[in-house]
């Protein structure tokens, strides 16, 4: 079934041309990623099939009653909303009946009215007809599984991470034929990734979404989307099969291209040699020759290049002895022990909040450690590429950014060439070098921050979450920089992919502060981690650990006390007896695959039931626990 159908879809911004002449097709339940390199106009085109951006030319197709679900790199908050309001402001009429139910509910429990509670009840009656209170359950579970616990917490309160979260978590619950998601992944840890692929994976409606996470794409998507120069690009197949094809495609292009060329000379030599050009055959050739000569479908990649040098590293780097550092009582690094060899590429992973960060900014000199030392070599030059585009002017143009860092730059093979023809390598023509910071998308920023970054021709360098907003392409040059670099690499990266690739060693976060070394890439410290049954500290990351604030004076806040809402109260007295029931039908099919074990097609309808009881025994588990632990805070309380 078609979902959704762009005919000749074209998008300007001033003179800027990002889609021309754009034609796709969404069936239902296609996985599709959509690949390009920044500024081609990927989120533009998303926003066009999501209905939020409106096309200079072409027409929209969607089939009746198909739902889209969106989400932006950059949602819309309610500031004052808690956590679970901020994820019921869906538009869909599921997600108003909750989230006007959960307004009303909020407003009984500050002050009874029998108005309000009649309208309660209506509600209640709406959430019954459409089932809705599952969906509820799974907003809390979906929420926790992406970090966030404290569903009463309001938005103003959480980190920028943590916001991006939420608005996921609201995307993925609410009910759509259609999800489009813009760069899901970024904010995200590792294992919530390995949860986020599991999901996606099992969800029954369509999706299209633009990510750099290479292993995400592989995993999940059965079609990929290329955007380059304005044209769309479709490739049935995950990441793998995309990069097989489009290998292909690129040498059949190639191949055409020399014929073209190889044709041309000859009747080039033909025109030279004065033809008389009175015959119809004679006019042919000469119609065919310009014909040649005007037609040149093929235009090479642009390719990324990164050949920078870099400064003498001497034999003393970076020594860290007993360094320790906390914030607020809660500690982020506690007696780190480390000397740096000339060799180490190291990786620091670690779930959210647990200080990854923290350690990049104290070996930049950033932060002050609270004991201990960090003695630098005097050879050292350390460039840092992080998060931070504050110190970006907006109104600057490109290529004056990077002038303030150096007007020359020496390349890897010796050679002296400027900023603008660094700017070229990094993709960044002559009009965009002169375009305003301003203008230019986020993956361009990123890009042109990292170019800064470069120019410093560093000895150290120190990544902190490269891979966000960078395209591919952009990543597979900084990989293949990376493989030459003759320096240090330390970086914290949520990139599977990115971490296997230049690491060989990693820094990983497994206890209040303690970070264990391990030696080898990230595919390595998984296998290890599995086998010695290795678990990273949990930590909600309220506050970021960043930038502590002084702490205040403040009156002590009074804890509300803990209740189960109305649906959660039906769910705890029942659940027991549904997760026996689901138990005994799954102990029922394991009996029958016995009985047809010759009987093909009955034992794979038999499997596939089994699997989707499995599913849902788990959902189960996972809200047992859940209600349990607040029914035992409610109990402590009216204890206390």
């Amino acid at each position: 079934m078609n979902l959704i159908t762009l005919e000749n879809i074209s998008k300007s911004y001033s003179e800027k041309k990002l889609l021309e002449d754009i034609s796709l097709g969404i069936n239902d339940k296609e996985k599709i990623g959509l690949i390009g390199v920044n500024g081609t106009g990927k989120s533009t085109l998303l926003k066009i099939i999501a209905g939020a951006q409106i096309p200079d030319d072409g027409t929209i197709t969607k089939a009746n009653k198909v739902r889209i679900e969106y989400l932006p790199q950059n949602p819309y908050y309610d500031e004052n909303a808690t956590v679970l309001e901020q994820v019921f402001k869906g538009t869909c009429e599921e997600m108003k009946i909750i989230g006007d139910y959960q307004d009303v509910l909020d407003k009984i429990n500050k002050s009874y009215d029998e108005k309000l509670n009649d309208r309660l009840l209506k509600l209640q009656e709406k959430m019954d007809a459409l089932n809705l209170w599952d969906l509820e359950s799974s907003a809390k579970t979906v929420l926790t599984k992406l970090g966030i616990k404290d569903f009463n917490q309001k938005v103003k309160e959480l980190s920028g991470g943590q916001r991006k979260r939420v608005s996921l978590a609201s995307a993925l619950i609410t009910p759509c034929e259609l999800l489009i998601l813009d760069e899901p992944t970024n904010h995200l840890d590792n294992d919530t990734i390995d949860w986020l692929e599991t999901y996606l994976n099992s969800f029954k409606g369509s999706i299209l979404m633009i990510t750099h996470d290479r292993y995400f794409l592989d995993r999940v998507t059965n079609r990929i989307l290329e955007l380059d120069k304005g044209i769309l690009y479709s490739y049935e197949g995950n990441y793998s099969v995309f990069l097989e094809k489009k290998m292909n495609r690129l040498q059949l292009a190639e191949s055409m291209e020399a014929k073209r060329q190889n044709l041309l000379r000859k009747e080039l030599a033909w025109v030279r040699r004065g033809a008389k050009a009175r015959t119809t055959k004679q006019k042919a050739r000469l119609q065919r020759f310009d014909e040649l000569s005007n037609k040149n479908d093929y235009t090479p990649e642009d390719k990324l290049e990164i050949s920078v040098g870099s400064s003498r590293l001497g034999k003393k780097i970076i020594e860290i002895e007993n360094l320790s550092k906390s914030f607020d009582g809660r500690t982020f690094i506690d007696n780190l022990d480390y000397t740096l060899a000339r060799t180490d590429r190291i990786g620091i992973v670690g779930r959210n909040g647990l200080g990854k960060s923290t350690l990049i900014r104290l070996l930049n000199g950033e932060l002050k450690p609270d004991s201990g030392t960090i003695s630098i070599g005097e050879t050292v030059k350390i460039g840092c590429f992080n998060q931070d585009t504050s110190k970006m002017h907006p109104e600057m143009r490109a290529i004056d950014y990077i002038k303030e860092e150096s007007d020359y730059i020496t390349t890897a093979d010796g050679h002296k060439i400027t900023a603008s023809q660094m700017c070229e390598k990094f993709l960044f023509n002559g009009t965009l070098q002169y375009t305003h910071i301003k203008n230019l998308s986020g993956g361009e920023k990123r890009r042109l921050q990292l170019l800064r970054v470069l120019m410093m021709a560093p000895n150290v360098l120190l990544l902190d979450e490269p891979t966000n907003d960078l395209d591919i392409d952009t990543l597979s040059r900084l990989e293949d920089y990376l493989d030459d670099f003759n320096g240090v690499l330390i970086c914290v990266s949520h990139d599977r992919y990115f971490l296997d690739r230049v690491c060989n060693k990693i820094f990983a976060y497994e206890g209040r502060g303690k970070i264990n070394i391990y030696t080898g890439n990230y595919s390595d410290y998984l296998d290890y981690r599995e086998q010695e049954n290795i678990e990273f500290e949990e930590f909600e990351d309220k506050v970021k650990e960043e930038k502590p604030k002084a702490p205040k004076k403040e009156k002590p806040k009074t804890k509300n006390k803990p209740k189960f809402s109305y649906n959660e109260q039906r769910e705890f007295d029942t659940i027991d007896e549904d997760i026996e029931k689901l138990e005994d039908k799954i102990a029922s099919l394991e009996e029958d695959t016995s009985k047809y074990a010759t009987d093909f097609t009955k034992l794979q309808e038999i499997m596939d039931e089994k699997t989707k009881l499995e599913n849902e025994l788990q959902v189960k588990y996972e809200r047992w626990e859940y209600l349990n632990n607040l029914a035992e805070e409610i109990a402590n309380w009216s204890n206390n």
